[in-house]
């Protein structure tokens, strides 16, 4: 007959520690309470206690502080933290200082009892890596103690000991790349550079260039080596975002790069290995753009190794009270008034649909900071403001009502806000070029069905300077009506 196990479980409050030694006697289990970290540390001293469940707040000391002194004395020992302190890095501090499981307050019993039973039958063969704990309170990248979000913040403590290639998924403003810095910065990686790049700021033809960077004389412009976002990201993690706005020729050399883990620049021969984390984001539904053709499948596997998604603001309004006193914190922070929203206001913003998530609800927040006198806001002020927002601007709205000039301004200042203090590589100025003039060819070369010498005259150019640059610029065109 096997021996029965026993659980000893540290919790301040006597309730809780009722509810919880009732449930697992149930479940078949011998269970010792205490309210204080120095009787548990006794009894773990000592040898007793086959699984340790932990508060992290107790009057004598930290939990979280307890967690790497016990798996000092007693590796094997699993142990699972429990916490109203339901932020990320509460569940980062309990996972990277050795604990099984961390379950945030409130739980449901018949988890807690089916994780128990897990962590017994776990191997105890498993060493568990204690280094990586910090003790400074860092600014938080991600605020809310909402059920979805603390389901984000247990699945990214998990992952923060590890390289796998996750894919974040939500809408726009919902805090993608925060997750993405999450990882870096509280990950294995996070002595190494973070480098993000947005596919849908990237011009086509210089995707590749920007992704693996390019020698010098590989293409007209190229007047120096230029290390792609690969070779700046050696030894951190790579932010991959919009990944569903990447062409197919750029899909094809990613996915050779995530299989064979070594790339070549641009005009270059020897391979390099690539030693970076990848983490995509998206606003879009990959599947459907496989269905579409407009994104490979077997690239979406290789990047959708941990999916993650982020709920937008709407479904987790429980969260916005928090929200926004942090965004009230920072503009008090930055030399603006302090201010605070009535209860009746506060109502009102959590009934609102958010179309543009937390980054629309941060900007309110700041305009309220900036704009209005008095301390506290009330509901009048935020009607009116939630009133006169304008809607989300839509991309392709603006694009059909504004000039070519002012569409291509717009495009390169994306592209160049993509590089942050950094300057783009070398050559842009004929890169651009090179861009525009194929699609107007081959427009050209459309309208006239072929005739080069009718495209020439629509394009101003020279018959044989047309073929040249169809020859340089790999134009396709049809034999009909060619003379």
């Amino acid at each position: 007959m096997s021996s029965i196990s026993t659980i000893l479980v540290a919790d301040d409050d006597r309730a809780i520690r009722t509810v919880l030694s009732q449930a697992l006697g149930r479940a078949g289990y011998e269970v010792r309470t205490t309210g204080n970290a120095s009787t548990l540390w006794r009894w773990v001293a000592e040898g007793d206690g086959d699984l340790v469940i932990t508060d992290v707040v107790m009057p004598d000391e930290s939990g979280l502080d307890l967690l790497p002194r016990i798996k000092k004395i007693r590796p094997e020992l699993r142990i699972i933290v429990m916490s109203a302190q339901n932020t990320l890095l509460t569940a980062v501090k309990a996972t990277q200082r050795g604990a099984f499981e961390y379950l945030p307050k409130p739980f449901d019993i018949k988890e807690l009892v089916n994780v128990v039973q897990r962590a017994l039958s776990a191997p105890r063969n498993v060493a568990t890596d204690t280094s990586a704990a910090r003790d400074d309170e860092e600014q938080l990248p991600l605020i809310g103690r909402s059920p979805a979000m603390q389901e984000i913040y247990r699945t990214l403590a998990r992952l923060m000991g590890t390289d796998l290639t996750v894919m974040v998924n939500g809408e726009s403003g919902t805090g993608k790349e925060l997750v993405a810095r999450a990882l870096h910065d509280y990950g294995k990686r996070r002595n190494g550079p973070f480098v993000a790049i947005n596919m849908a700021a990237i011009p086509r033809e210089l995707i590749e260039s920007e992704l693996f960077g390019h020698e010098k004389g590989a293409f007209t412009g190229a007047t120096q080596r230029y290390p792609g976002r690969f070779e700046q990201a050696e030894g951190g993690t790579l932010f991959l975002d919009e990944i569903g706005d990447m062409p197919p020729e750029a899909q094809t050399r990613l996915l050779r790069v995530l299989q064979e883990g070594e790339y070549t620049t641009v005009g270059g021969r020897t391979p390099i290995r690539a030693n970076v984390r990848i983490v995509a984001a998206t606003h879009r539904d990959l599947t459907q753009l496989i269905r579409q053709g407009m994104f490979r499948e077997d690239l979406f596997y290789r990047l959708n190794v941990v999916p993650i998604r982020l709920p937008p603001l709407r479904e987790r309004a429980e969260d916005i009270p928090e929200l926004i006193r942090h965004f009230l914190n920072l503009a008090n922070n930055e030399g603006l008034p302090p201010k605070t929203i009535d209860s009746q206001a506060m109502e009102r913003l959590k009934r609102h649909r958010w179309p543009g998530n937390v980054r629309e609800l941060e900007n309110l927040v700041r305009r309220l900071a900036a704009l209005y006198s008095q301390e506290v806001i009330g509901i009048d002020v935020i009607e009116a403001e939630l009133a006169g927002g304008a809607p989300p601007v839509d991309a392709a709205a603006v694009a059909e009502g504004e000039g070519l000039s002012a569409t291509v301004e717009r495009h390169l200042r994306d592209y160049f806000s993509s590089h942050g203090e950094n300057l783009p590589p070398a050559g842009v100025y004929d890169r651009v070029l090179r861009e525009v003039e194929k699609p107007l060819i081959i427009l050209a070369l459309e309208a006239t069905r072929g005739n080069q010498i009718k495209a020439a005259q629509v394009l101003g150019l020279n018959r044989n300077t047309l073929r040249k640059k169809i020859r340089e610029l790999d134009v396709p065109v049809s034999r009909t009506g060619l003379k």
